[in-house]
């Protein structure tokens, strides 16, 4: 391919429609709209801290989907394998407007989906190739079988040609069989992986394990070089795969304004400063502060910083471990 990408990635992404006013979904007259994903919002992420992102996916021929590939446009994130597809539509959702911290409702009307179609044929060698990182969410997996296909031969693939990957496990359980099928798959990919970023709940979920280093322990038995765990209030907790470990306190946010999406600004956090050469503790506090940023605003892209901001910002806050929330 022409342009040499820093990551790719793949996945869904969605209209969503984010009520202006608090209340019960039902009642709400008005809303804005936002492009919502939580690869897409990686990607997003990526480029606007300067790397170069790339994104796969399918998407109707309509008009979400048309909004979408402005927002693609507007946001510098190379599109060119992304399919129009004419016989299924771009998914979409409904979100509330939560206040005091609490996290949202939100109603999904995502099946059959042109995303959820996603297979084999969508893997450019090309293109893959012309990255030299890999970043893969448990949400595509969970999508369809063959989306599932796609994603573990993109990882394999990107592996045995030498690139890194990053794995976040992303539970959507109600997308799943059941949670024997989401545990096994899942953690089929995060074998497959250099740095896995679950967070705590996820974690327990997929390892059986309650404690922080155990989680990790489970994933570097399998080869994964790092695993960063969101652990909320207290921050991330982190250890490799030569024994460094180590906690990395939240940064406070005195106002959560919306909760969704932080785990996505956590990712992008940590990959683009491992990308950029620095210590994972270093990755972990970048992390902790785009996530922090990521709950103060509505949308799930509208608090992930561009790289001046970054520099700004994370130079006028102390982190802390008494914050109200945290990602």
């Amino acid at each position: 391919m022409k342009n040499q990408l820093d990551v790719v990635t793949l996945g869904e992404a969605m209209m969503m429609f984010v009520a202006i006013n608090t209340g019960e979904l039902h009642e709400v007259e008005s809303f804005v709209r936002r492009a919502a994903g939580a690869e897409l919002n990686v990607a997003i992420g990526l480029s606007r801290i300067g790397l170069k992102s790339g994104w796969v996916s399918r998407l109707g021929n309509d008009s979400f989907g048309r909004f979408i590939q402005s927002t693609l446009d507007k946001e510098h994130v190379d599109h060119q394998c992304v399919k129009f597809d004419e016989n299924y539509p771009t998914g979409f959702q409904l979100k509330s407007k939560a206040e005091n911290g609490t996290d949202p409702k939100v109603e999904y009307f995502r099946k059959g989906s042109a995303a959820s179609h996603l297979d084999l044929t969508d893997f450019n060698e090309d293109y893959f190739s012309s990255a030299r990182h890999l970043h893969l969410s448990g949400v595509a997996a969970a999508l369809s079988a063959t989306s599932y296909q796609l994603s573990l031969y993109a990882a394999k693939w990107m592996r045995n040609v030498g690139k890194t990957l990053s794995f976040d496990p992303n539970l959507r359980p109600s997308l799943w069989r059941s949670e024997n099928e989401m545990v096994a798959q899942l953690n089929q990919l995060a074998f497959h992986a250099n740095w896995v970023l679950p967070g705590l709940k996820e974690g327990k979920i997929l390892t059986g394990f309650d404690q922080p280093e155990a989680i990790a322990d489970f994933y570097l038995s399998q080869g994964v070089e790092a695993v960063v765990i969101k652990t909320g209030e207290q921050g991330a907790y982190y250890k490799t795969s030569n024994n460094q470990q180590g906690i990395v306190p939240a940064y406070l946010v005195k106002n959560v304004v919306d909760t969704v999406g932080a785990g996505d600004g956590f990712a992008v956090g940590v990959i683009s400063a491992l990308l950029e050469g620095l210590s994972l503790p270093q990755a972990v506090e970048r992390g902790n502060f785009i996530g922090a940023r990521a709950i103060q605003v509505i949308g799930d892209s509208e608090g992930l910083p561009t790289k001046a901001q970054l520099q700004q910002e994370i130079m006028a806050f102390s982190p802390s471990t008494t914050a109200d929330a945290a990602c």
